[in-house]
C-alpha cells in the first residue's frame, strides 16, 4: 500500500488503473468480464498468478508458459511519466493547428421562383 494524498494519490490511482487495463482487455477479448478476472488476479497472494485466456484457466503463468513482458509495461510507464512531467513544466502547448476552411460558394439565383 502506498500512502499519499492530493495530486500524488490521483497519480497513483491512474497508474493502478493503467496496470490493470491489459488483463481486463485480454479477458474481454476472450469473452469474459474483464473486471471480474482482474479482481480475482489482484486478490491472489501467489507471485505469478494470472489468467490464461488460451486455456481459459487461472494459475501460475510461468508454469503455463506465459511470460509477461514487464519491460514493455515499465517502458510505457516511464514514457507516460516523462510526457506528463513535460506537460506540467511547459508554459504552452499546441496540440492541434486549426485548419483554414474556405467559404462555400454562394447559392445560385432562384430563377423565376416567387
Amino acid at each position: 500500500k502506498i500512502k499519499c494524498s492530493g495530486d500524488e494519490k490521483i497519480g497513483v490511482d491512474i497508474v493502478r488503473r493503467a496496470m490493470v487495463a491489459p488483463i481486463k482487455q485480454i479477458a474481454e477479448n476472450a469473452g469474459l468480464d474483464g473486471s471480474i478476472v482482474a479482481h480475482k488476479v489482484m486478490e491472489s497472494k501467489e507471485k505469478n498468478f494470472g489468467y490464461d485466456a488460451l486455456q481459459k484457466k487461472y494459475g501460475d503463468m510461468v508454469k503455463f508458459g506465459v511470460i509477461v513482458p514487464t519491460k514493455v509495461e515499465r517502458v510505457a510507464l516511464q514514457n507516460g511519466a516523462s510526457i506528463a512531467s513535460l506537460l506540467l513544466t511547459t508554459d504552452a502547448i499546441v496540440s492541434e493547428i486549426p485548419e483554414k476552411k474556405e467559404a462555400p460558394p454562394p447559392m445560385p439565383p432562384g430563377g423565376g421562383m416567387y
